[in-house]
């Protein structure tokens, strides 16, 4: 029989199931063909353990396929968390952690490194065959919790003094935490952060709930990293329409979160072809942090500027530095009783300008590297456009086109 821990090591290989299984489309045991059916099963099995309250199958002539369901008004907290709340540890990692936070047990007491050396072997000498920690494991472990926030550390004259971190009130900030745990890239932060909390009221619900993202929390902490010391990384980028992964050495610069799907995006510098591009956060995997560069802010200001052009994520701009800027433009009728209207569009227009022509009339032009990102939302007034018009005709036909059929499906 297979059998399986719920613990991790390798988050990335729980990522790759969780996006084959949730994100990309319910395989079924017979169509998932990148391990073995033993793998299948045994992965299926742990997240089973975390999303079993979620889970739903269905019988198809293809298998059973097994999908995720999740009611957002009863549901207030993202379950995907509970992934990152299963990494295992060695023995040596648990045993050490626990120690050292009973040694540093309250903010008062302050020890140096040899200090705290003795106080462990004291805690080990009554147990046969103890665990032996030498003095660069454990200040490896104060470093690393130092880095954390947890302990801190203090030079007196040659010594280095160590201290538990004084303690947060989290009460006052637990419906911060509740919304930004839901909302926020690295949510899962504010998830860890509440688990803290005892008496836990959940007083938000979310209509739109996007929960897959919780996913891509190591990856974007990673480029928040690269990015707040202005470093390059190298990155596997996995598309749906590759068979094998292809490295890239970028610059990230911005996160993008879209407000209609939740899909997070990477805009990032590639000089191998001067160009500043978008990647999609769920295709990247293995970041890895390199040198700083120089160029950073000066990159960064360029996305800032090209941002006045772009709607959402596409910016197209060649490796010579040159824009491919389309122009569009379309007015809209209102009634008199629909100053609503006009109040949408002045609160959801990303960009562009917009005319008033008369008391009932008003003109949207932009300018922008891509015409097809705006077409779902100019097709939201599409009863009250009455002039279009887009420099790339090739849009504006099948735009026309499009409502042309709509018209004869209702027999307008």
């Amino acid at each position: 029989m297979s059998s399986y821990s719920e613990l991790i090591k390798n988050f990335e290989k729980v990522r790759s199931y969780m996006r084959e299984f949730y994100v990309y489309g319910f395989k079924s045991r017979e169509e998932y063909d990148k391990k073995s059916a033993r793998s299948y099963d045994d992965e299926r099995r742990r997240m089973e353990s975390w999303l079993g309250d979620h889970m739903s199958f269905v019988r198809t002539p293809e298998g059973k396929n097994v999908f995720i369901s999740i009611d957002s008004r009863v549901s207030q907290h993202n379950p995907f968390y509970k992934a990152f709340k299963a990494k295992s540890f060695t023995d040596g990692d648990i045993t050490l952690h626990f120690i050292l936070f009973d040694i540093l047990h309250s903010p008062e007491t302050v020890l140096s490194l040899p200090e705290i050396l003795a106080k462990i072997d004291e805690y080990l000498s009554g147990f046969e065959n103890p665990m032996v920690f030498d003095e660069s494991t454990v200040r490896k472990k104060l470093k690393e919790y130092i880095q954390q926030g947890v302990i801190s550390s203090e030079k007196v004259g040659r010594k280095i003094l160590y201290r538990r971190a004084d303690d947060v009130v989290l009460t006052n900030i637990a419906d911060v935490l509740n919304f930004y745990s839901e909302v926020a890239p690295c949510g899962v932060i504010g998830s860890f952060l509440l688990d803290k909390e005892e008496n836990k009221d959940d007083v938000f619900s979310f209509k739109h709930h996007y929960i897959t993202s919780a996913m891509d929390s190591h990856v974007l902490s990673v480029f928040f990293k690269a990015m707040r010391e202005k470093s390059v990384v190298t990155v596997s980028n996995l598309s749906r329409r590759a068979d094998e992964p292809r490295m890239n050495r970028i610059i990230p610069l911005r996160i993008f979160v879209s407000v209609q799907n939740g899909r997070q995006y990477l805009l990032a510098y590639q000089p191998d072809f001067n160009v500043i591009k978008s990647f999609r956060i769920d295709y990247l995997s293995d970041v890895k942090i390199e040198e700083p560069t120089p160029r950073f802010d000066e990159l960064r200001a360029e996305l800032d500027e090209m941002q006045t052009k772009m709607w959402g994520v596409i910016a197209k701009r060649n490796r010579y530095g040159e824009d491919n800027i389309e122009h569009v433009k379309f007015t809209v009728k209102v009634a008199d009783d629909e100053e609503y209207i006009v109040r949408r569009l002045e609160r959801e227009k990303r960009i562009g300008h917009i005319e008033k022509i008369d008391n009932n009339t008003y003109c949207f032009t932009a300018d922008v590297y891509d015409t097809n990102e705006l077409i779902p939302w100019i097709r939201t007034f599409i009863c009250r456009i009455t002039e279009l018009q887009f420099s790339e005709r090739t849009l504006e036909n099948q735009f026309r086109r499009d409502i042309e059929k709509m018209y004869r499906m209702y027999g307008v």
